[in-house]
């Protein structure tokens, strides 16, 4: 009981956030973007959802925090926390699957083969735009690959369609901060977008708790 009220104040929190994401940076507006997060952190402690589980959401809040910031050194940490998140959500979806990584192309080529082969598409349309953020951002590219080829170490479902959600963020939010202009008005639009398929994918990886 607790634990549903705790994921269902997530989402409330993350429908406030949405009108303030296209607003300036200020600590009212970090604070709301970063509950969600924990609320979905403290949802899965009391859903027993394990400790990868439960530290992945944690450092994806704290990834909130950091990235409704400006400045590259808070873009940096952010980025390490949801590295690391996404390391931890590679150790839940395996421990899961009581699998091994590689059991994604057993399991279902297609799919696995197509994200490596996403990935490997960023060293095209993204990494020559990152400048000297190169490597964060080419490791960071591999880890969330990585993390959805532990999600199909399982049969298709809902942890999939998570970690689906959430590259699909990433892929958003990296066209946006690396291939727009400021002053496009593209840019502004995607905001919605980012977060609403952000949500989505971390709610539908709470629910694997």
């Amino acid at each position: 009981m607790v634990a549903n009220f705790l994921a269902w104040t997530g989402i409330l929190m993350a429908m406030v956030y949405l009108p303030m994401s296209e607003e300036r940076p200020d600590w009212l507006r970090s604070g709301v973007k970063t509950l969600p997060l924990l609320l979905f952190s403290y949802s899965a402690w009391e859903f027993g959802g394990g400790p990868f589980l439960v530290a992945g959401l944690f450092l994806s809040a704290l990834g909130d925090m950091a990235l409704s910031r400006d400045g590259e050194q808070t873009f940096l940490f952010g980025l390490a926390a949801f590295a690391l998140a996404h390391l931890l959500y590679i150790l839940h979806f395996l421990g899961i699957a009581e699998a091994p990584l590689w059991e994604a192309f057993l399991r279902n080529a297609p799919m696995a083969i197509f994200l490596v082969g996403y990935a490997a598409l960023a060293e095209i349309w993204l990494i020559p735009n990152t400048r000297h953020l190169k490597w964060p951002v080419r490791v960071y590219v591999w880890l969330i690959t990585l993390m959805g080829l532990a999600a199909l170490t399982m049969p298709m479902g809902i942890p999939f369609l998570g970690a689906a959600f959430f590259i699909l963020s990433d892929t958003l939010l990296a066209f946006q901060l690396f291939r727009l202009d400021e002053d496009n008005p593209l840019s502004g639009r995607l905001v919605w977008a980012i977060w609403i398929s952000y949500i989505a994918g971390q709610a539908l990886i709470l629910s694997t708790a």
